[in-house]
């Protein structure tokens, strides 16, 4: 249990400037932007998303649960009264009937009753607090973790719609330029200068390229969808990534001082810890059941009647302490202690598959994110190469070497090479930004530095503009 308290210490030093922070950054972006970023989105989605409000209410149930394990712990006070009509008859073999006849009588009468208990040793109550507690950690870090996942989606889902924007400027890109191509084969054939063949082939792959660019139209409004249901807000347009955006190896650069960082700070890890306890608390609780409980108690009863024949009231009170003790339950006892330990046992096999997952992603992630480096480099010298490409096939294609056919393979590499190297440079942000997540690093510092790559002056529109054919 000391090792989860201090890791919660640790996590709450980690934790809580973080949602600070966001915090602040949602006031300073409150008013309306001419293109939404990062900031922006991430703001949406802390104050709007139904995920994490579901998961901000179980935290709040959670937080209750130990004000009504620590209220066993004190006084408990009771008062009850009651108000009764009576009537007494007495037969005529009676006592009374000797001395004065029969004695029939209604009267109304009233008591009322005070009661007051302390526990003095209950440890049942105090093991029940402790196990309230630790649900309230655990609790606690599932709620970051609810938090942190909520922003990795909306990351995922913004970077998501630059991909697809990307990529759809690519297309169109390659339409207008397969388009071009068709008509000049079509002005090359009707002075004789190529057969309808070629025109032919110019014209299937301008429709071909026409589809691919509907194909990545309709994905950018689905991508702006996705965002949506997420942040609950309609977006008209989303800064884009800087071209001159870093792609940079993870820091720090080892992988273990990742998987190190991660077993510390990762809030499901964490709340995987925190389960632990739960169970062993769990275990405290059906032990209990075995203890005596000593509590002190204080009574006062009145009571009063209007029968004639008496006057006054009557009033007892009753100060003094009790101790009970199971003897047999009938054996539910040790069966509680029995599943509350097969659930310890659980719950610690459960945290070792998280560390193992945890540690299995953290090393993926770094790997990938480092291999992306190398992929965006190549994916960029991959333009360059099928540019040069490009020009000497029209060049040989205007010498009589080359065929059109040649010339449309060409541009259909060229643009296909545009559309992977965005795609890599999306895929980098996205990787860095769940290596982050799993390290437990997703800090208001990182979503500023991933902002600061955005910029507005070519924004995503949310309604895309088809060209014209």
């Amino acid at each position: 249990m000391k090792h989860v308290t201090s890791s919660l210490t640790r996590y709450r030093r980690h934790r809580w400037p973080f949602r600070a922070g966001v915090l602040t950054i949602m006031s300073l972006l409150a008013g309306p932007a001419s293109a939404a970023d990062l900031l922006t989105i991430s703001r949406d989605a802390l104050e709007h998303n139904s995920t994490l409000a579901s998961a901000r209410a179980q935290f709040g149930g959670v937080q209750a649960g130990v004000d009504v394990a620590r209220a066993d712990l004190r006084p408990q006070l009771e008062a009850s009264g009651e108000i009764t009509h009576d009537r007494q008859y007495e037969s005529p073999g009676s006592s009374l009937a000797g001395t004065g006849g029969r004695q029939d009588e209604d009267y109304n009468g009233a008591a009322l009753t005070l009661a007051a208990t302390q526990a003095l040793y209950d440890a049942r109550n105090g093991a029940e607090l402790e196990r309230a507690e630790r649900q309230l950690d655990q609790q606690t870090y599932r709620l970051a973790a609810t938090e942190q996942q909520v922003l990795v989606d909306v990351g995922s889902a913004y970077f998501d719609i630059l991909r697809a924007h990307e990529v759809l400027e690519a297309r169109r890109a390659q339409e207008r330029a397969i388009g071009r191509q068709l008509e000049q084969a079509g002005e090359q054939f009707e002075v004789g200068l190529i057969a309808i063949t070629e025109v032919e082939e110019a014209r299937a792959r301008f429709d071909q390229s026409r589809a691919e660019r509907i194909t990545a139209e309709s994905n950018l409004q689905v991508s702006f969808e996705a965002l949506e249901r997420l942040t609950g807000e309609r977006y008209d347009s989303l800064a884009t990534l800087q071209a001159a955006m870093p792609v940079m190896p993870p820091t720090p650069m080892r992988r273990d001082d990742w998987v190190a960082m991660a077993m510390e700070r990762n809030p499901l890890v964490l709340a995987s810890q925190a389960g632990v306890e739960v169970s062993r608390s769990g275990v405290d609780v059906a032990r209990a059941e075995r203890l005596p409980v000593i509590e002190a108690f204080a009574r006062y009863q009145y009571s009063d009647d209007d029968r004639e024949a008496l006057d006054g009231h009557t009033s007892a009170s009753q100060v003094g302490a009790r101790v009970s003790l199971p003897l047999y339950t009938g054996g539910r006892t040790s069966a509680g202690i029995r599943q509350s330990t097969y659930a310890l046992e659980a719950s610690q096999y459960d945290l070792e598959d998280r560390r193992r997952e945890t540690i299995r992603r953290v090393r993926s992630l770094f790997t990938q994110v480092r291999n992306d480096v190398a992929t965006v480099e190549a994916r960029a010298q991959a333009i360059v190469s099928n540019q040069s490409a490009l020009d000497a096939t029209r060049a040989g294609y205007e010498v009589g070497t080359r065929n059109i056919v040649d010339v449309l393979n060409a541009e259909q590499n060229l643009y296909d090479a545009v559309a992977a190297h965005a795609e890599a440079r999306l895929d980098h942000v996205i990787n860095l930004l769940n290596l982050h997540q799993q390290a437990g690093s997703l800090d208001v510092d990182f979503l500023t530095t991933l902002n600061g790559w955005l910029t507005a002056e070519a924004a995503v529109s949310v309604r895309p503009t088809t060209p014209d054919a």
